[in-house]
């Protein structure tokens, strides 16, 4: 039997942990097969080691979940328990653990860890599906474990910055206020994985750049990691000119959704192309992920199916013709009706 305390920081981070009626500390209580016992600002877990081990790594994920985001879910909890249960070491397990403190990375679907150890067997991978499949922050996660141990000096991550139809030029504000908002996700990942003053310290040391695709050209880059997220919005040359920036030891890799194009209709686009010229050759891997790979919430599947379900856009129903202004009140009379015209009078 072992026993772990936890001290929570203060009253609105223990209403968060405990959930309403200690909700999320049953939660954890029967997903572990621990005893959780909650008073005075602190949290004891006890039972056998390893199932204590893995409570205490949930508990404090969830604390640095909060202090991020401000609020906890039942969704949140779970996930935070699915990270630390243990499985099998397979070929369809986890190929790729990033620990750090309770944080750790597995694939959760057989898909991702085909996405995982394409990642860890091929220089350049790339992986297609829909939202929510962890394309972006696999890939990510796989690139932050390369560059802690040293096999590698550098991630670059690249996004192209066409959504919408804005061009960077067009857009406020200098290079890094222009770039954020196309490379929020990214960040996100990022955020996700680091500490805030480690990331903030890989950045200004220049081991993580962020930069539109357009910065990409003429450049070669040696010993990284690149990735490109929503490879979908980058054109046929585009797409060429990124993959040709493989330098020596470099690694590339490119997601997106082929059917979330912002291209301009009846452009190519840069992922399709690629994965049809290239898929095949020894060195490349190429992934493609579906609706049982989605791991948001619930409802982010059932939102996909019902959009591939019903294909092309629903017109809005016809509205009801409006009332006219001379028709009755609701329960009341309505206006007297004119009377037609009759024949004009005889006179004598």
């Amino acid at each position: 039997m072992q026993a772990v305390t936890i001290r929570l920081a203060d009253h609105d981070e223990e209403l968060a942990i405990f959930g309403s009626r200690d909700q999320f500390l049953r939660q954890v209580r029967d997903a572990l097969g621990v005893k959780v016992l909650a008073r005075n600002g602190e949290i004891r877990v006890e039972g056998e080691s390893e199932r204590v081990d893995r409570a205490s790594r949930v508990f404090e994920g969830l604390r640095r979940r909060y202090r991020r985001q401000g609020m906890l879910s039942a969704q949140d909890v779970s996930d935070a328990i699915h990270a630390v249960s243990p499985v099998e070491d397979g070929p369809e397990g986890p190929t790729v653990e990033i620990r750090e403190g309770s944080r750790v990375v597995r694939a959760r679907t057989d898909g991702q860890a085909r996405y995982l150890k394409a990642l860890k067997e091929n220089a350049l991978v790339f992986c297609i599906g829909p939202a929510g499949t962890g394309k972006t922050y696999l890939a990510v996660a796989s690139a932050v474990a390369m560059l802690r141990r040293g096999e590698i000096k550098k991630i670059v991550l690249v996004r192209p910055a066409v959504e919408a139809g804005e061009r960077l030029g067009f857009l406020p504000g200098d290079l890094e206020a222009k770039i954020n908002p196309y490379l929020r996700p990214l960040l996100d990942a990022l955020r996700d994985l680091m500490d805030y003053d480690q990331l903030r310290r890989y950045m200004g040391n220049d081991l993580i750049e962020i930069a539109p695709l357009a910065y990409m050209r003429g450049r070669t880059l040696n010993e990284a990691v690149i990735i490109m997220d929503e490879g979908q919005n980058a054109t046929v040359s585009q797409m060429k000119m990124f993959l040709t920036r493989m330098g020596t030891d470099a690694r590339i890799v490119v997601t997106g959704d082929t059917t979330q194009v912002d291209l301009e209709p009846g452009t190519p686009n840069g992922l399709s192309d690629a994965v049809a010229r290239l898929e095949g050759i020894q060195g490349i891997g190429v992934v493609k992920l579906d609706r049982e790979d989605i791991i948001r919430h619930p409802l982010v599947q059932a939102i996909v199916d019902a959009y591939e379900r019903t294909g092309s856009p629903i017109e809005p129903a016809m509205m009801a013709a409006p009332i006219p202004d001379s028709a009755p009140e609701l329960g009341g009379p309505g206006p007297s009706p004119t009377p037609e015209p009759g024949p004009a009078p005889e006179h004598p």
